[in-house]
């Protein structure tokens, strides 16, 4: 299985790249990540300007405290070549590619950035949002597997996804079996997995309540709509002060020296076992990106 650098990714905000106002607030918002959207955000005739938004926008920012993607829109599209060089001139930290419904449709893209002699750096995510794309999801996720594929994350587009099953309303719970599908896919594979937006973005206690929903499904984090939703999103797929002592005290008790060859030792009353050693010291990998968020 491919190694891929550990990364924090509870609040992932899309921004419309044609807003100018939006796109320079982003250097100060505290999100794990933003995705600057030339897809479905921004207009026909407003392509052009939002593609030169972007490069002004990373040339005048080079260095950024979150993760910055780009959405593009399909290559077979009219627009997604010369998304795909202004993303690839941007020197964005990966790619969105939108509706992938096959692996092909990924390594089309990735066969590109190799053409062009893009950095190794430039990973790519793959928006899951057509039922196409939950029949082959086992298929696309395998893929990251490839040598080459930079596929490092693969997001629910959970409204796209209720529009093409006509479903009446994008009611999560209803998508749970279609997620959970997702969910063991990205981690039978090694890949980050993100819910989707929740739409009510005033709607606190519902937007609370669905993540804690996203977490308990397993999921690294939640793409948003609004700005409002990040803190929400930060606190609840976050590691906790209690989830992170805890994560310490099992890695102090198999560092003490009658554990140190033990498979499975007593703490506090339980069992615990060397699997729940690596999963410890995930968690206080993740605290620690965290804290130097």
């Amino acid at each position: 299985m491919t190694k891929r650098p550990l990364r924090i990714r509870r609040s992932v905000l899309y921004v419309p790249a044609s807003n100018e106002k939006a796109v320079a607030k982003t250097v100060s918002l505290p999100c794990d990540a933003v995705i600057y959207d030339l897809e479905d955000a921004v207009a026909p005739a407003a392509k052009e300007e939002a593609r030169e938004r972007l490069r002004d926008h990373f040339k005048a920012n080079p260095e950024s405290r979150c993760e910055r993607v780009i959405r593009i829109n399909s290559l077979s599209s009219a627009f997604g070549p010369e998304d795909f060089l202004a993303a690839r001139a941007c020197k964005a930290d990966a790619i969105l590619i939108p509706k992938v419904d096959m692996p092909r449709d990924i390594a089309d893209v990735a066969d590109m950035l190799a053409e062009t002699d893009a950095a190794d750096a430039i990973r790519l995510w793959a928006m899951m949002e057509t039922p196409k794309a939950f029949l082959n999801v086992g298929q696309i996720a395998e893929w990251g597997e490839t040598p080459g594929s930079r596929l490092d994350c693969l997001v629910a587009g959970t409204n796209d996804l209720a529009k093409d099953l006509r479903l009446p309303g994008r009611d999560h719970a209803v998508l749970g079996p279609l997620m959970a599908d997702l969910v063991l896919s990205a981690r039978a594979f090694g890949l980050d997995v993100l819910d989707g937006v929740f739409n009510a973005f005033r709607d606190e206690e519902g937007f609370r309540s669905e993540c804690g929903r996203s977490v308990a499904m397993g999921f690294d984090g939640k793409t948003l709509i609004h700005p409002g939703q990040i803190a929400v999103a930060n606190e609840i797929f976050g590691i906790s002060e209690a989830r992170e002592a805890e994560a310490n005290a099992i890695v102090e008790a198999f560092e003490r020296p009658e554990n140190r060859d033990a498979g499975v030792i007593g703490l506090d009353g339980r069992m615990v076992e060397r699997l729940h050693l690596e999963e410890a010291r995930r968690t206080l990998a993740l605290a620690a990106l965290q804290q130097g968020g």
